[in-house]
């Protein structure tokens, strides 16, 4: 039997090779899967909301409800809500952009368990998943947002009202695509180890719940002025976070923007991200052996 003829000038656009680099992340390659990241977009955004009577109103009602719990419960009770600023809209504004944190690291600490159908049957770069995730956290988040944002304007021009807002608001991007990076980044460790210790899965929600109550969404940071826990409070790479995102749209009387502390928090995001991508370049290559 005859050798089989192959043309030597072939060309393909697409090689794939074992990856043996400690750092394997190809930029390049998750941009020529860009349509695919927006097919994935696309896809958890409608199972999200498939075969519920609302559908995408929940983005709304879940931070609403919560809101309004944390309103009566914190504010009106406990009395923890910054005297001056209107607790509604103290607590609208930490919970909508916690809850985008939040999913992102739940949702991504899955990507390994939850996709290994996808992954044992064709080839493509295995962050595309976690990238997707974010991404369509996004949306949801651009639905609160907005939802924040009229509550925000009609509270603001209320006579008698405090809310100062400042030029902080000009880094709110940098400060959303910060969570997004510190979601991602814990997401993937967890997900990552979860391949082998599956009790880490169970763990996720309630670890999650636990950083909440760390991080000043239910009560003001200045709870912890003049603590001896105060800087190590701050260390919290979300604290710094929520506490400018309330400093630029409610002002200084609700709370406290640390510039210094954030460069921490960036610091904390990046190591956590590169330690994250470490661990799913490791696992990715073995992972259908364990999941």
């Amino acid at each position: 039997m005859g050798k089989p003829d192959f043309d030597d000038n072939l060309q393909f656009d697409t090689v794939v090779e074992p990856k043996n680099k400690l750092l394997d992340l190809d930029l390049k390659e998750l941009w020529k899967y860009k349509d695919l990241i927006l097919l994935f977009v696309k896809r958890n955004f409608i199972s999200q909301y498939k075969q519920t009577v609302l559908g995408p109103a929940w983005a709304i009602i879940q931070p609403l409800l919560t809101t309004v719990v944390f309103t009566i419960v914190f504010g009106n009770i406990a009395g923890l809500a910054p005297g001056g600023v209107n607790s509604f809209v103290y607590y609208l504004c930490g919970n909508v952009f916690w809850q985008y944190f939040a999913s992102c690291l739940t949702m991504v600490s899955h990507t390994f368990t939850g996709n290994s159908g996808i992954f044992g049957k064709v080839y493509f770069p295995r962050m595309v998943l976690p990238v997707s995730t974010v991404i369509t956290n996004l949306i949801s988040l651009a639905i609160q947002f907005s939802f924040f944002l009229v509550a925000w304007v009609i509270f603001l021009f209320i006579p008698g009202g405090s809310m100062t807002p400042g030029w902080q608001i000009a880094l709110l991007p940098l400060l959303i695509f910060e969570l997004a990076l510190l979601g991602l980044g814990c997401g993937i460790v967890i997900s990552a180890l979860t391949t082998k210790y599956r009790d880490l899965a169970m763990l996720v929600s309630f670890g999650v719940q636990l950083w909440m109550y760390a991080t000043p969404v239910a009560y003001p940071a200045e709870m912890f002025s003049g603590s001896k826990v105060e800087f190590l409070y701050w260390c919290n790479p979300t604290c710094p976070i929520i506490e400018t995102i309330r400093y630029a749209f409610l002002g200084g009387s609700a709370a406290q923007f640390r510039p210094e502390m954030w460069g921490i928090s960036w610091i904390t995001t990046f190591i956590i991200l590169f330690i994250g991508i470490l661990l799913f370049s490791r696992v990715e290559k073995t992972f259908m052996d364990t999941v």
